[in-house]
């Protein structure tokens, strides 16, 4: 539970509580390009165990000037298998995903990862 970043290249994580939030520095229009980068990120810098139980996933996607031709389901689907044995079991744990696109400062795709809170309490 360290506020500090972990990793010097493109990706780089923190954990703050129960909230592990991942950058990416750049963008492609290949979805398929994150996954095996963010994936051996994970496997060797992470250190966490994945727990269970449902959670909640937000991806945002800045970009600079006009938007990549990129489909976000597309990206999505590429970073849940990145993260996916490493912050969470499977896929069926998230019970609430965004992911959205914005004009930013810089290229970048930031993904926070969270349990999911109960109504109830």
């Amino acid at each position: 539970m360290t506020a500090g970043w972990i990793g010097v290249g493109k990706v780089r994580a923190r954990e703050s509580g129960d909230v592990v939030e991942i950058t990416i520095d750049g963008l492609t229009t290949q979805a398929k390009y994150y996954k095996p980068l963010v994936y051996e990120f994970m496997r060797k810098e992470w250190s966490s165990r994945p727990s269970y139980g449902d959670y909640v996933v937000e991806i945002l996607m800045e970009h600079v000037g006009d938007p990549p031709w990129l489909d976000l389901d597309n990206l999505a689907k590429a970073l849940l298998d990145a993260i996916k044995g490493y912050l969470f079991h499977d896929d069926a744990q998230v019970a609430r995903l965004l992911v959205e696109r914005s004009e930013g400062e810089r290229e970048r795709i930031t993904i926070r990862v969270f349990p999911r809170r109960s109504h109830a309490s």
